[in-house]
């Protein structure tokens, strides 16, 4: 608690969100209970807590959805009730086309409330007796669901709208993070010729939280685009010039191909300590681990990147991105100079030089797109 409330960050989102929940519900249940006298209240504070998302955008849609799905299952009823009756006939039929209903894609994440409606809907149903007790009743409910959206988005939208900008810089920040680290790591033991089983497993594994991290640094960019729409912050003067996105798509999408580079790269280094003498082409590990090393700055650079003023870290990660250049050309040196299998298939050398050269393209790329963000 005392994180959320000295840090902006997850914990004061989530604090915030449930405080914003909690509010909408019970208005909610205000109104349904003690203005309209509803016989089915809690179905207006449920609806008001569904429609709280992390961002305006998936409470609108979420509770469009959240309606349509309702509305279909209590019509299903309706319609079955009139022509069938309240019989168990009638609710097998209701349950196996409210169940159909639900399969319907363009419901999203709401399907299955279309068999939960249909299924309150007929509990209703039976235990009205007259036909216009039992249409009222019905009508109640897709009422209630009204009236609980409407609050749920009110408070939302009137409460500390959520503006997840920070959300893009900090998956990025997260996945070049654990790149520095992972990099770090090969220079130094590249560097000592320390390539046994225990370190090559050890790479692989961080190789696969790089993976994860991408996951995260995409998830996290998705979130900062869909708080933007029907949002009124965007229209601050302090978040002006920070509503896009483009330049994290384009560093994220070249980190994540220098992240199946790194994988690439894991795996022949793994070859090489199990097919080869290391100390044979000491030189040539002494260069890669010289190459990694400036790759691990680049990646350093963009980990310290603030969001606040993009391009910001551009003169540092383009300086390191020469050094990079250059500890590649020397490597490229020492393959020759040793002459190192590159055409043998059947052996890692040439794997491994490709993999530094696309490695080397993929940071070069990432460097240029936050230069010319800076250049605007």
């Amino acid at each position: 608690m005392s994180r959320a409330w000295n840090v902006s960050g997850h914990e004061r989102h989530t604090v915030l969100l449930i405080a914003k929940s909690a509010l909408a519900a019970t208005v909610a249940w205000w109104v349904a209970h003690d203005l309209l006298r509803a016989a089915s209240a809690a179905f207006a504070p449920f609806s008001a807590v569904l429609t709280m998302q992390v961002t305006i955008h998936r409470s609108v849609w979420q509770s469009l959805r959240y309606i349509a799905a309702v509305v279909a299952g209590v019509a299903l009823q309706a319609g079955i009730g009139l022509l069938v009756g309240p019989d168990l006939l009638a609710f097998v039929v209701t349950a196996l086309v409210a169940l159909v209903l639900g399969q319907w894609r363009a419901l999203g994440e709401q399907r299955a409330q279309v068999g939960t409606a249909a299924f309150f809907a007929f509990s209703t149903y039976v235990s009205s007796s007259a036909h216009g007790d039992r249409a009222a009743a019905l009508g109640q409910i897709v009422l209630l669901v009204l009236v609980g959206c409407g609050i749920g988005l009110v408070v939302n939208l009137g409460i500390a709208p959520p503006l997840r900008l920070r959300s893009a810089d900090q998956g990025l920040r997260l996945l070049a993070t654990e790149m520095e680290a992972l990099l770090d790591d090969m220079a130094e033991h590249l560097d000592s010729g320390d390539l046994d089983a225990d370190r090559a497993e050890q790479w692989r594994t961080a190789g696969a939280r790089l993976e994860q991290a991408v996951v995260q640094a995409r998830a996290g960019l998705d979130t900062a685009e869909s708080s933007v729409p029907f949002n009124p912050r965007r229209l601050l003067p302090a978040h002006r010039g920070r509503l896009a996105f483009d330049r994290h798509r384009q560093v994220l999408g070249a980190l994540e191909r220098a992240v199946h580079q790194l994988g690439s790269l894991t795996r022949s280094l793994s070859q090489w300590r199990d097919t080869e003498h290391t100390f044979t082409y000491a030189p040539t590990l002494r260069a890669y681990a010289d190459f990694a090393r400036r790759l691990r700055d680049i990646a350093r650079a963009l980990a310290a990147l603030d969001g606040e003023t993009p391009g910001g870290g551009a003169p540092e990660m383009r300086r390191s991105a020469v050094l990079a250049q250059r500890a590649l050309q020397r490597l490229l040196d020492c393959a020759g100079t040793y002459e190192l299998p590159l055409a043998d298939s059947s052996r890692p050398y040439g794997v491994l030089v490709v993999e530094a050269t696309r490695l080397m393209e993929e940071f070069q790329n990432t460097c240029d797109v936050l230069q010319g963000t800076a250049d605007r």
